[in-house]
């Protein structure tokens, strides 16, 4: 008999194609979604929203990725954090970046050893798992937890579209780091240990859980709820603050008895997401932040594209809270950004942002293909 504190997975079906299919169970189960056409056999992915513009934009930024990618798989960024509107930061080879490119080849149907961007997810997957410490905590030249949560999900990802044996053991390992990181306050913040959270940090970190879940990492239900409990707590309902209605505080426990933090589109963004990952599909706090983020009041201004760092993580994750909600919230947004991105390429076929080049090239291909319903953490 299992134990009622764990939560059950699901093992994936494969496709015919020899691909799993990009549909998996979320924490509380949903139905089948198939992905919009196979890729990883050789064959071009296809969704009805991608216009062939979209596509050779696509195939432009991931054969840009493929361009700078390092002999041992990594791609180099900037490694920092930001403060106010700058980033502080050094260059090295970027765990989180990597994994982030790594997902973007796997959007376009390629696995490991597999597809047109077969050999770079191959060795994307390779770097990664050697950045896994003894204690689970994945990290290169001082990155922190967002970087940990990228890699985390893009080992799940892998294992849930290519099974072997020796991703499933990093990736258990690195799972189990996030359980451990979790704070009394139910949320996650810059490295293990920490006493304090925000909604940013913390919606990786949910998404690592559910994506490790997915694919058979058993995941306490203790840490989901307490997680569920944490994002909600940051919810902004009309009384005090009618101005912020629909948002989510960036750190709603700090700088009490005075206002929380801050808010914006971004932070909203991960809140409603987070949300969705553990399974909350008709929570009122999900129905608040769509509205918040679809009134045009509270969309980011696209010159932030190169001048910020989370233009594009505000996107990442509000085109995966719109996919989920569907109906006008999908069929609205996704062409605004989806152009909106495109405007933005360079001619050599990347996108640049605060952090870099391959970061911003890589959450652009990502954002972008999700209509193409490869990577099993998007479906609905």
């Amino acid at each position: 008999m299992r134990s009622p504190t764990e939560v059950t997975p699901r093992r994936p079906a494969r496709r015919g194609t020899g691909l799993l299919a990009a549909t998996l169970a979320l924490i509380v189960g949903t139905a089948v979604f198939l992905p919009a056409s196979a890729g990883g056999d050789g064959g071009r992915p296809t969704a009805p929203e991608i216009t062939p513009r979209t596509e050779r934009a696509i195939i432009r930024g991931l054969d840009y990725l493929a361009s700078t990618q390092e002999p041992d798989g990594s791609f180099k960024d900037g490694i920092g954090r930001k403060v106010n509107q700058t980033y502080l930061h050094h260059y090295g080879q970027h765990v989180g970046v990597t994994s982030l490119a790594g997902m973007a080849f796997l959007s376009n149907g390629s696995v490991p050893g597999r597809g047109r961007y077969g050999r770079h997810v191959g060795k994307a997957v390779d770097f990664v798992l050697k950045c896994v410490q003894n204690d689970g905590f994945v990290t290169n030249d001082s990155s922190r937890m967002y970087s940990h949560a990228f890699a985390t999900l893009f080992l799940a990802e892998v294992y849930g579209m290519a099974p072997s044996p020796r991703v499933r053991e990093k990736l258990r390992q690195a799972a189990k780091l996030v359980v451990d990181a979790q704070n009394e306050q139910g949320g996650w913040r810059y490295l293990p240990g920490a006493k304090d959270s925000d909604i940013s940090i913390t919606v990786c970190q949910v998404q690592a859980l559910r994506a490790a879940r997915n694919v058979g990492i058993k995941v306490p239900r203790e840490s989901i709820d307490k997680a569920v409990k944490y994002v909600k707590g940051s919810y902004i309902r009309d009384y005090p603050y009618p101005n912020f209605k629909g948002g989510f505080w960036y750190q709603v426990f700090e700088n009490q008895p005075f206002r929380p933090s801050r808010t914006s589109f971004a932070l909203t963004s991960a809140g409603v997401t987070a949300l969705y990952g553990a399974g909350e599909y008709d929570a009122p706090e999900v129905q608040g932040g769509l509205e918040y983020l679809f009134s045009q009041r509270n969309w980011p201004p696209a010159a932030d594209m190169n001048r910020t760092f989370d233009y594009f993580y505000g996107h990442y994750y509000a085109i995966q809270a719109f996919f989920q909600a569907g109906g006008r919230y999908w069929e609205r947004w996704y062409p605004r950004v989806r152009d909106e991105i495109l405007k933005g390429q360079h001619p050599d076929g990347k996108w640049q942002d605060l952090v870099g080049p391959n970061y911003a090239t890589a959450m652009a291909c990502v954002i972008l293909q999700i209509p193409y319903r490869y990577l099993p953490i998007f479906e609905r």
